[in-house]
């Protein structure tokens, strides 16, 4: 339950999609989680120097308050004891500025150092060069900016709010964390006390370079998923490419990657169907190689033929000879065109075959309209046709391709016909085969005829046989009718054979070919 969603979204189904989705989101889970620890990390330390900050300004306003407090029953604050006691007090980085009642500026801790300057000179200037802009407008600005924040919070602290942390830039650009208490001597404010830390840029400056190992870890995780990413698919299908080039080339006979083809991903599928693929092609290449040879073996034979009949014919002088020379050219043209016929009909088989959607096919009904077109023009004293069958139109349904399996059983019929004697018949048989609960579709066919030589049962179905007994006709057989029908009935993933028929003592009484095809059901 726990891995049906995963396989319900677009990669869930494929192992490198998923490798590719877990790489990146390592990556980016890597940058989101560093960036979050990082910022409440940054934001904890400002915090907690706030509170440090305002725990020394009360600290500090209560010792000043308490020894800097004169006059009685109106207290108020004596600025020489004030500024000695906050100059006592002050750490170095901190600056403090003391105000009284009104809002006025007692002490600055930064009086004496913002009169010295240290700093490095700057570089000599050439004299032909332009004079540097004026920027002191822009210091004014920054100036009164950051004067009036810190008369606003003096003034929040005289009017006894809360005292605070507020994060603002100090006069000079500076980020600093301020921090104004009033000074209370019992009820009464006597002034404000305002202390500051100008180290925050430092703390951000810090945080970012922390930052600098996440961002390293994840661009570590980045280059990696894009090496393994390149090393498990994009260096294989640029083999696969190179290999599928070399086919096309002629310089191998197959894509063969073992490698490759033992990886349990989409890769490996690729890598096999591809090989398979190309096999196939090669072995019907090769199939195609040895059909045309024999084709042009085959045609031969009757044009050789046809050849001597017509040299030999002007050198005959009887008449009876010339007609029979005539005959032996007329048999051979007819067996020439028969021969072109089935040669065609071969050659276009796998087209028809491929172009043709396989549907329902009853094969009973089939078998019914073709033996009855038999029956119709059967002439007494011909070999006659029989059907018999034990399945419904329902249960001898297949999937196929009602064309090729009518070509089919009409060679068996004819083969069947052709061997048979005078006044012979040929039974068709349709059943199940066997007690299979899938229980495939049987047909047989049955002659009286010679029967077939025991070493012949399978060659028989090879192209261009055509060994046939003493006494059958010559030249009305091509050969490939069998080929053809086996053809067919492979595609179709069934299975056809041949055997023969014996009696009770075992003498040969005739030729069998069985047909088995997968029922539809």
């Amino acid at each position: 339950m726990s891995k049906s969603w995963l396989k319900r979204l677009p990669f869930g189904q494929s192992r490198l999609g998923r490798l590719i989705f877990g790489l990146n989101l390592l990556g980016l889970l890597i940058i989101v989680f560093g960036s979050l620890a990082l910022s409440d990390f940054r934001g904890g330390l400002i915090n907690a120097q706030s509170d440090s900050l305002l725990s020394q300004a009360q600290l500090m306003g209560e010792v000043i308050a308490e020894a800097a407090t004169e006059g009685v029953p109106e207290p108020h604050l004596e600025a020489d004891n004030a500024a000695f006691v906050m100059g006592r007090f002050i750490p170095t980085g901190q600056r403090a500025r003391l105000f009284d009642d009104k809002g006025k500026l007692l002490s600055d801790s930064y009086a004496v150092s913002d009169m010295i300057d240290v700093s490095q000179l700057p570089p000599a200037r050439d004299p032909k060069a332009a004079p540097p802009k004026d920027k002191s407008a822009k210091r004014e600005a920054r100036r009164a900016v950051a004067e009036q924040q810190l008369h606003g919070e003096v003034m929040m602290a005289l009017s006894g709010a809360p005292p605070t942390a507020v994060v603002r830039r100090n006069e000079r650009g500076i980020k600093v964390v301020s921090v104004s208490v009033p000074l209370r001597h019992v009820k009464e404010v006597l002034g404000v006390l305002t202390i500051e830390r100008g180290d925050v840029d430092k703390i951000v400056a810090a945080q970012r370079w922390s930052m600098l190992p996440f961002i390293l870890v994840a661009f570590g995780v980045t280059m990696l998923s894009s090496l393994l990413l390149n090393w498990l698919v994009s260096r294989p299908i640029h083999r696969l490419s190179a290999a599928a080039d070399n086919v096309r080339l002629a310089r191998t006979r197959a894509i063969s990657l073992p490698d490759l083809e033992s990886r349990r991903d989409e890769i490996g599928t690729l890598a096999r169907s591809l090989e398979s693929m190309t096999d196939t092609l090669w072995r019907r290449m090769e199939e195609i190689d040895r059909f045309a040879a024999d084709v042009s073996h085959e045609i031969k034979n009757p044009l050789t033929s046809i050849r001597s009949a017509l040299e030999t014919l002007p050198l005959v002088k009887n008449d009876e000879a010339k007609e029979k020379l005539l005959a032996v050219i007329n048999q051979d043209v007819r067996r020439a065109d028969r021969l072109i016929t089935d040669i065609s009909n071969a050659s276009r088989l796998d087209a028809e075959l491929s172009r043709e959607t396989p549907k329902t096919v009853e094969v009973g009904t089939l078998l019914d309209d073709i033996v009855s077109l038999y029956q119709q023009s059967h002439i007494a004293g011909q070999v006659s046709v029989r059907f018999t069958r034990t399945l419904t139109p329902a249960a001898s349904r297949v999937n196929g391709r009602e064309g090729p399996l009518g070509q089919v059983f009409r060679n068996l019929i004819d083969n069947a016909r052709s061997f048979s004697p005078e006044g012979g018949e040929v039974r068709v048989t349709l059943a199940h085969n066997g007690s299979d609960p899938a229980r495939p579709i049987s047909i047989v066919f049955e002659d009286d005829g010679p029967g077939i030589p025991e070493d012949n049962l399978e060659t028989i179905f090879q192209r261009f046989y055509t060994s046939r007994p003493k006494g059958t006709s010559f030249g009305k057989n091509s050969g490939l009718g069998l080929s053809i029908s086996r053809q067919i009935i492979e595609a179709h993933n069934g299975k056809v054979w041949a055997e023969n028929r014996q009696d009770e003592t075992g003498q040969v009484v005739g030729a069998r070919f069985s047909i088995r095809l997968p029922n539809a059901h």
